[in-house]
């Protein structure tokens, strides 16, 4: 057998541990093992750590049954029948004690306070469309970990945005993707959503969903606007339904993408409802909803300690006194916290109308967030009871976002751009 310091004159052998079922053991509870613990957990590994105190989050993966926990000093004999440890001890004796068992039960040894003394190294790991990466950097001059994230993080970054090109090879199945799109900003859709994106033989979108997201696509790539599918017979959600539904029978990988969370005022539902009527597949990419991210975006919380404990979310597009609404407007008037509208820029004065007449504040702070999160925002503050003149006055257009209670006094000191 070579002799131990040959490890750090050769490079690393990379290998993927499958650790399902398998005993680990993890010599100490700070925050090394509050780093490391969720991988192990995730890995579905059979958990035991030692240690006499751990931090509340590793205290609590202990008291959720993720990990056994023993709560006493590393002991001789703990490594018995075990595949890894890692040992991440503030004792160096317990930690040098703990690497020599392993290296007699030949356990994979992970130590944190000296890589030299272990006989396996942690790689700098993401993980982006079904694929794990795991970067180790190793040389005679020693290992730079900050090196590895930094190279990670690169080629995690390469797969998501699509400048690093890996081209599927795998059989897709056809069906719909609804996916949300975000605010507007096309930063702010998720990663799944921009990787299902990426996959999509037909994508048809809302004109409130991130248009800069269709610049980006493929040229073989077909993209129909919802708002121009022909409709005769069909109202225009039907006839949404039946284009997902043929571009989905045709074998097409079709994604649905709506602004916003597909499930706040998106009739995403129905659409799912028609899928699965026609036993197509659907998969759901929930998305940030613009009732949270565009008053966030104009600096305008919708909760604050000592001003709001809750928010509700309203749509607008029904005003108060029409028999289709809803809405129950006297119990909104009578709610502390912060009311978000949607939809609802040409019927806000028959809205603030309503809640004054039911008991709200005629000085209630209103602000209407146009366009947020985009290069486009702006943001105009009233009152309740001079907010529709001054709708009118800014000539404040759909989409926009209207926020009514004390938190839009709290935001109103400091108005970030979108970009900033």
């Amino acid at each position: 057998m070579a002799e131990h310091a040959d490890h750090v004159d050769h490079p690393a052998y990379p290998v993927g541990l499958r650790l399902s079922g398998r005993r680990v053991v993890v010599v100490g509870g700070g925050q090394v093992a509050q780093r490391r613990l969720p991988a192990l957990i995730a890995a579905g590994a059979d958990i035991v750590l030692v240690s006499p105190a751990a931090t509340p989050s590793v205290e609590a993966m202990a008291d959720a049954g993720e990990i056994r926990w023993e709560r006493r000093p590393y002991a001789d004999g703990d490594l018995a029948d075990t595949w890894y440890a890692l040992i991440a001890s503030d004792d160096t004796a317990a930690n040098d004690a703990a690497s020599a068992e392993a290296e007699r039960t030949r356990t994979w040894c992970v130590r944190s306070d000296n890589a030299d003394a272990a006989t396996a190294w942690t790689p700098a790991t993401g993980r982006s469309e079904g694929v794990t990466v795991a970067v180790l950097t190793t040389d005679t001059h020693g290992r730079d970990p900050r090196h590895s994230a930094a190279v990670r993080d690169a080629i995690v970054e390469g797969l998501r945005d699509g400048t690093l090109a890996a081209p599927h090879h795998r059989t897709r199945t056809p069906g719909v993707a609804l996916v949300g799109g975000g605010p507007g900003d096309p930063d702010l859709i998720t990663v799944r959503g921009r990787r299902l994106l990426a996959e999509a033989d037909v994508v048809i979108a809302d004109r409130l969903g991130p248009r800069d997201l269709l610049d980006e696509l493929p040229p073989h790539v077909e993209v129909i606007d919802a708002a121009k599918i022909p409709y005769g017979r069909y109202m225009a959600q039907e006839a949404i339904n039946q284009a997902l539904i043929e571009h989905a029978k045709a074998g097409k990988a079709v994604v649905r993408l709506k602004g916003g969370d597909p499930f706040v005022f998106g009739r995403g539902m129905e659409e799912a409802q028609a899928l699965a009527a026609e036993g197509i597949p659907c998969t759901v990419v929930p998305g940030i909803s613009s009732s949270i991210s565009v008053p966030g975006a104009a600096g305008i919380p919708v909760t604050h300690r000592g001003v709001a404990h809750e928010f509700t979310v309203v749509s607008g597009h029904v005003a108060p006194d029409d028999e289709r609404s809803l809405v129950d407007w006297p119990a909104l008037a009578r709610l502390r916290g912060t009311l978000v509208l949607l939809m609802a820029v040409d019927k806000i004065g028959a809205i603030a109308r309503t809640l004054i007449a039911h008991g709200k504040a005629p000085e209630t702070p209103v602000a209407l967030v146009q366009e947020g999160t985009t290069a486009a925002q702006r943001r105009v503050d009233a009152t309740l009871a001079t907010v529709a003149e001054r709708a009118v006055a800014e000539d404040v257009r759909p989409p926009a976002v209207i926020v009514i209670g004390d938190v839009v006094a709290v935001g109103a000191s400091s108005v970030p751009h979108p970009a900033e």
